[in-house]
């Protein structure tokens, strides 16, 4: 996103980055042919589709965008001509945080200098590099702001994740959780909910001294789930695994603009960030990933469990302003509900286990849902 003069009071811009994993239809595995689809997708989606750290994914990118629709609407189309692209090639798109059945291990990494680096750096930790989140960008005034919205997100960081859990499987078996990937990032030494932050400077003195340590090969290595964006002027949220469907991907998207939108004006108005101690927000964090939807969550505010729908409630009870303000309250409504209802990815990934087949139909129900 590029910088703008945008009056205060119009909602800011946001936009979706989507990754997916490529699959073989007949394996049901990934394979390290993403190279294939970026190159045959990129004239069609252009700046919007690149590839990732492993050969493994695809990534998909919106245009900032006013609304939810013309969010909605560019999700549609770079999945389909994505998934097109794949299928032209034999092969298949999932939108998974995980892979159900596993691919190699370790994944093969793309090469380049940087990428040598961070094997160098990270070495063992790349053998679990095969998942895939889902990242909404919502524009700020300033970096500053930025790094103060990301002091007020953490306490929420959880809930957001308990909306999107879509990982239950690893290695060809159940994990017993709803979102495995939350829980391979915190091997990694910059992941997982970020500490608190004075001010910007004193996020940049944190990156310097962490960059010195050799802990991140450069800032684009800063993995933590919510960070100011190195590239536009935005507040990036990672926590999310990747959507099942456009339609999740657009409701969760909604709720996170909504939610930065009220936090950045809290932050205007001169109200510190709540000071949620560390441990309280690993269990927290814990919790939304074993459970998702479907359990309780530990309400960082507290430290007392709830029903995690609850928690969802109240998140979208603290936003409805904005929602209203934005014209998404009613679509964002009907997908909680719509998720209350048939569960979140997690559950619906394994409800789809129940089939003949197995984790076969595990995945040959991830790629009808993408590409739906």
């Amino acid at each position: 996103m590029s910088p703008t003069n945008r009056q205060p009071d119009v909602a800011p811009r946001f936009g979706v980055e989507e990754e997916f994993l490529v699959v073989d239809p007949v394996t049901r595995a990934p394979v390290p042919r993403a190279a294939e689809v970026v190159a045959s997708a990129a004239s069609r989606l252009p700046g919007r589709v690149a590839g990732e750290i492993t050969p493994l994914q695809v990534e998909t990118r919106t245009e900032p965008c006013v609304g939810h629709t013309e969010l909605a609407a560019q999700l549609v189309e770079a999945r389909k001509i994505a998934g097109g692209c794949a299928r032209e090639r034999g092969l298949r798109l999932v939108a998974t945080g995980s892979a159900a059945i596993a691919g190699p291990v370790p994944p093969p990494i793309t090469t380049g200098p940087r990428q040598d680096r961070g094997i160098e750096t990270f070495r063992g930790l790349h053998d679990e590099l095969a998942i895939c989140a889902l990242h909404v960008h919502v524009e700020m005034p300033d970096r500053e702001r930025a790094v103060q919205v990301g002091n007020h997100l953490r306490p929420y960081l959880p809930v957001l994740l308990t909306l999107t859990a879509n990982s239950p499987f690893w290695d060809n078996r159940d994990s017993g959780y709803a979102s495995w990937r939350t829980m391979t990032w915190p091997r990694w030494p910059v992941a997982g909910p970020p500490p608190r932050f004075d001010s910007a400077a004193h996020y940049d003195r944190v990156i310097d001294s962490l960059l010195a340590a050799g802990a991140l090969v450069d800032r684009g290595t800063i993995f933590w789930d919510v960070r100011p964006s190195e590239h536009s002027p935005t507040v990036e949220v990672r926590v999310a695994d990747a959507a099942l469907t456009v339609e999740e991907t657009a409701l969760y998207a909604a709720v996170v603009r909504a939610l930065v939108t009220r936090l950045s004006a809290l932050v205007e108005q001169g109200v510190p960030a709540p000071d949620v101690p560390d441990e309280l927000l690993r269990v927290a964090y814990w919790r939304a990933a074993r459970d998702g939807l479907d359990g309780a969550g530990l309400d960082p505010a507290t430290g007392r469990l709830r029903p995690a729908a609850d928690l969802v409630g109240d998140l979208v009870a603290a936003v409805e302003g904005q929602l209203r303000a934005q014209r998404a309250h009613g679509m964002v409504i009907d997908g909680v509900d719509r998720l209350l209802a048939e569960g979140t990815g997690a559950r619906r990934q394994r409800l789809a286990a129940q089939r003949p087949g197995g984790l076969a139909a595990v995945v040959d129900y991830l790629a009808e849902c993408t590409s739906s």
